[in-house]
């Protein structure tokens, strides 16, 4: 994504800052970082927790394979299926 922002007062402040001090070499770059930690504090999008759904439902799915309650199909069968 590719966006254009001018920052002025406060915020223009603290990105300059956030260069003059070495934390990140350019504004955008502390604005990652300003993402980042957005991330970290609030837990926005958890990576972790999200593999450990997808392993869950691998399992679930599995189980359900197994027990006859979900079928596989063939290439040739979804198609037929999805009548492509």
């Amino acid at each position: 994504m590719h966006s254009t922002m001018k920052f002025e007062g406060l915020i223009d402040r603290i990105l300059a800052e956030a260069v003059r001090q070495g934390l990140a070499k350019t504004k955008i770059e502390a604005l990652r970082l300003g993402a980042i930690e957005l991330n970290n504090k609030y837990d926005l999008i958890n990576e972790a927790r999200e593999e450990q759904e997808d392993v869950a439902y691998i399992h679930r799915a599995r189980r359900d394979i197994a027990g006859g309650k979900l079928k596989l199909l063939s290439e040739k069968e979804l198609k037929a299926a999805l009548r492509v």
